[in-house]
């Protein structure tokens, strides 16, 4: 099992960009995660189904978002969060072929790790196994080691520029163990999910363009396409 679980932004100035996604999507009330500080960051995380939308913003200088910032000329996508069932065979494929790990902890209800976006190509990606499946620490106490009521839609997919949009669509679907379609530049993943890859890449190199999103149909029906934060969303109905 691979799915996409959380998308991340990164802004210079979180409020903002927090305050349009959750007017034109109808968000609830972020959560904000105190641990993220430790990382020189603050962040607002909001639900969409069983699904995250997360935005972080540097507090501290010398930042990795920070740097994200300065080297892509301003906001924009900055991480992909998938749960899988099997995050060590993951992380042995990963490895396997040069792919660093920047972060990993493991947690009584979740294990986390982050691997080198220059590794392996266009975001930070994130491999997480929550107990119990479906459940998600990220998202506030209501979802620790539970998946509680929640609305339907959720984030779908991910579309990203790469200059070897082919090799870069391999790389991920190599460490996810999901398989590639359409082309080679399109990574499959579970509930109609997907990782697409285009090129060629931005005046910024390799990165995130688009996230897809299931929303409920009087927003879709508003609206099929807006740009938060420097990234096009791509809405549907539910």
């Amino acid at each position: 099992m691979v799915r996409l679980r959380q998308v991340v932004l990164v802004a210079r100035d979180l409020e903002p960009v927090v305050a349009t996604l959750r007017a034109r999507l109808e968000l609830g009330e972020p959560f904000r995660d105190p641990a993220v500080a430790a990382f020189g960051l603050q962040n607002a995380v909001m639900a969409l189904g069983d699904t995250f939308i997360e935005v972080v913003s540097p507090i501290t200088p010398g930042t990795a978002a920070g740097r994200h910032l300065d080297r892509r000329g301003g906001d924009g996508g900055y991480m992909v969060m998938f749960e899988l069932d099997d995050v060590e065979g993951a992380r042995r494929r990963a490895a396997a072929v040069g792919i660093r790990e920047v972060f990993a902890v493991e947690l009584p209800d979740i294990v986390d790790v982050h691997l080198h976006p220059r590794d392996i190509g266009g975001a930070i990606v994130a491999l997480d196994r929550p107990e119990p499946p479906g459940a998600w620490r990220w998202g506030g106490p209501a979802w620790e080691q539970a998946v509680p009521a929640h609305a339907p839609g959720g984030a779908t997919g991910v579309t990203l520029q790469a200059a070897d949009a082919v090799g870069t669509a391999a790389r991920w679907a190599h460490v996810l163990g999901a398989p590639v379609v359409e082309d080679g530049r399109t990574v499959k993943l579970e509930r109609d999910g997907a990782v697409r890859f285009t090129h060629p890449p931005g005046e910024h190199g390799d990165g995130i363009v688009a996230f897809e999103l299931a929303v409920t149909p009087d927003i879709a029906a508003r609206e099929t396409s807006v740009e938060i934060g420097s990234v096009r969303l791509a809405l549907r109905a539910t």
